[in-house]
């Protein structure tokens, strides 16, 4: 009687794939499918309501009763994750937000944000614009590594902007009931930071001061006379945490006005901090933002250059920048953002969300710029005419001096003030 034949049967998670060979089967190893990533809702465990991150408490709040839950994130300051400028590492990012999500998407300047499932906004931070649409968070969207939780609560940041508000004669009045300035929008912005060490090498004339002796008119003289000669060196220096703003949204010169922000307080990404807040996907992409702390890191290199050579005379300067170990980060960092109109323009406020530091663009009161500047001038002006009235006798020719000399101090006045009106609006 002959053996009972046991029928095979594969491994486990193991599954037929193609063979070359007729009649033949091969089994090879599953394809292992990343579980999808449970996202996360905020609800409060003793009422069910929604919670938010309390920036005061500096932990998830339920507004309804009260109840406070710790967010588990730990603090890793400067140490948080880094990524080599590596195909590999977009790979290795995470993507999506951990939470759900909704996106706003403004028609008129095409920022796009996300909120929460149930936030109840139709105005851009950005623009002050109504025209949005809200949709589904793009689930693909890169992760940020690490942010910096807000530190300044909604009262304190008013409290700041009332305060800079009132700052200043030449701005209108008005500007304290604007709607927007009175509703600071806290937004998580994007941020890139780069890690470098740079090496550079220089060649240029250095002038050397020297004093000499010469004669002229009877008498022996001394001048500063420069001597100029070739000299080269080389300088090495390691940048950390450049930042680069990952959004081309809000004014780049009134962000760096709000700087610096404490990195030591950089936390890992955790999706509770983020309840109850906006937070603004890049636009920026780290090639783009890549080429923008390059520039930058070279001026750094530069200046040391031009101190290496020891001499404020300095001319012809020419330079090699290397770069070597260099690493980047996603992170978000907090403001609070505002956009009004005023006067068919639009203008931008920022307010630091870890510090509280305040920066804006305000509309000039123009009357009271040009009142004031014939203010400054009519002083010179009217005693400078009395002079001429008055030339005939010596007390005119004092009156058109003394009148002279007030002109021009006013005319120094009147620019002053007229640069600090245009630098007040133009940003």
């Amino acid at each position: 009687m002959g053996a009972t034949e046991i029928p095979w049967t594969p491994p486990e998670s193991y599954v037929p794939v193609p063979s070359a060979i007729d009649g033949i089967e091969i089994y090879g190893p599953a394809e292992q499918k990343a579980e999808k990533e449970q996202t996360r809702t905020f609800k409060c465990p003793a009422c069910g309501g929604v919670t938010s991150y309390d920036a005061t408490q500096q932990n998830l709040v339920c507004p309804h009763c009260g109840h406070r839950q710790d967010i588990a994130a730990k603090v890793v300051g400067q140490t948080a994750d880094q990524f080599e400028f590596t195909l590999e590492t977009m790979e290795r990012a995470q993507y999506g937000w951990g939470a759900e999500r909704s996106e706003l998407a403004c028609e008129s300047c095409g920022a796009v944000v996300a909120v929460a499932k149930d936030a109840l906004t139709n105005t851009c931070a950005f623009c002050g614009s109504h025209r949005v649409l809200a949709r589904e968070a793009d689930p693909n969207a890169p992760r940020p590594t690490a942010l910096i939780p807000f530190k300044t609560d909604r009262a304190q940041c008013q409290a700041g902007v009332n305060e800079w508000l009132g700052r200043g004669w030449m701005h209108p009045p008005e500007l304290r009931n604007i709607r927007a300035l009175q509703e600071m929008t806290g937004v998580y912005l994007p941020y890139w930071t780069f890690d470098a060490n740079l090496g550079a090498d220089w060649k240029a004339e250095v002038g050397t001061e020297r004093t000499e002796s010469y004669y002229q008119d009877g008498e022996w003289k001394e001048r500063t006379v420069i001597d100029w000669d070739w000299r080269s060196g080389s300088i090495r220096r390691a940048v950390s945490n450049h930042l680069v703003a990952g959004t081309a949204r809000v004014s780049h010169v009134l962000l760096e006005r709000i700087t610096p922000f404490t990195l030591q307080e950089l936390v890992e990404y955790e999706p509770g901090y983020l309840a109850g807040w906006q937070a603004k996907t890049y636009d920026l992409p780290l090639d783009q933002a890549w080429e923008i702390g390059k520039e930058n890191m070279r001026e750094m290199a530069k200046q040391d250059c031009y101190r290496d050579t020891g001499s404020s005379h300095v001319r012809n300067m020419q330079m090699t920048v290397d770069f070597a170990d260099e690493a980047w980060r996603y992170i978000l960092l907090p403001i609070y953002l505002a956009s009004y109109h005023f006067d068919e323009r639009t203008f931008q406020v920022v307010v630091n969300g870890q510090t509280g530091a305040v920066a804006g663009q305000k509309p000039v009161a123009w009357l009271r710029i040009w009142l004031a500047i014939a203010a400054i001038l009519s002083p010179g002006a009217c005693l400078g005419l009395l002079g001429l009235l008055l030339a005939w006798t010596g007390i005119g020719a004092f009156g058109i001096v003394l009148g002279l000399v007030l002109l021009v101090a006013g005319l120094i006045g009147a620019i002053v003030i007229f640069r600090n009106a245009r630098a007040a609006e133009e940003i």
